[in-house]
């Protein structure tokens, strides 16, 4: 959690883009969109940043915690392995949740989603603010329950890897692994701003937790997906990406009548009605 591990295998990805950008013409039949793909490569150079200095905070968080441990995880073992993917997998999915259900989380990751196209770089626009928001909350507890931070750090890692490759429109559905799997139709919806898709499908590698907890739709043939925010941002500025919709907030929190307003600004969903003198 110290950096963006995207950035860790950062020459394979960006390989990807690039044979994506190429294909981009005939597959649209327009030009590839280069300002966004600079503008979210912009935005994870300020994410490593960021990590490199606010990152080694969190770290230490979870070792303190990891010291209260209830019980300790074998990570040697076949079965502590498994446990620990699952354990990451759940935790990430009620992260995700978090994240478009509560305003506040929501300006951090409001950025993944501020792209008007899918393509391969949209992976790597990751908010500047996760420190802020308080993004690794719903992973402390497995700390406690007894698994090594760097085994959390380390499945953390494996899963926003490989999630890459499913930020593309290059590759259709894929039948029955469409069931378990968060494939690239399956996320497609989940950045999807058309209202049947909104708030779908936040798994990381697996869709079981959205089928298990009613958060599952799969993308509909007569429906295409409309990428982007249900106000679209069209800035390519970093800074303005980044930090975007903290203003929106808390312009919102301040015009909003009385404390009630205010905090149902700061905590509650994303869209809800501004109250004003």
């Amino acid at each position: 959690m110290s950096q963006n591990p995207l950035l860790l295998a950062l020459p394979a990805l960006m390989a990807a883009g690039l044979i994506e950008a190429m294909l981009w013409r005939r597959l649209h039949g327009q030009r590839y969109p280069w300002g966004e793909g600079l503008a979210s490569i912009g935005v994870a150079i300020g994410q490593a940043v960021q990590r490199l200095l606010a990152g080694g905070v969190v770290a230490a968080l979870f070792f303190a915690v990891w010291q209260w441990r209830l019980w300790t995880v074998p990570l040697d073992t076949a079965w502590g392995i498994a446990l620990l993917f699952l354990a990451v997998e759940f935790a990430y999915y009620w992260h995700h949740r978090l994240h478009h259900r509560v305003r506040w989380f929501w300006a951090t990751h409001a950025v993944h989603h501020s792209p008007n196209e899918m393509t391969f770089l949209t992976a790597i626009r990751l908010g500047w603010t996760a420190e802020i928001s308080g993004g690794f909350l719903p992973f402390l507890p497995l700390a406690l329950l007894g698994f090594h931070p760097v085994g959390i750090f380390a499945a953390l890692a494996a899963n926003l890897i490989y999630q890459f490759w499913i930020h593309t429109e290059m590759v259709p559905r894929l039948g029955w692994l469409e069931l378990v799997l968060n494939t690239p139709s399956n996320h497609r919806v989940h950045h999807a701003s058309n209202e049947r898709y909104l708030d779908r499908n936040f798994g990381g590698v697996l869709v079981i937790f959205d089928r298990l907890f009613g958060t599952y739709v799969a993308e509909a043939q007569d429906e295409p997906c409309r990428y982007g925010l249900t106000t679209p941002l069209v800035s390519t500025n970093p800074v303005t990406i980044a930090f975007h919709e903290w203003r929106n907030m808390l312009r919102d929190a301040r015009r909003a009548r009385g404390w009630k307003a205010k905090l149902r600004m700061l905590f509650g969903p994303p869209g809800a009605p501004l109250e004003t003198p």
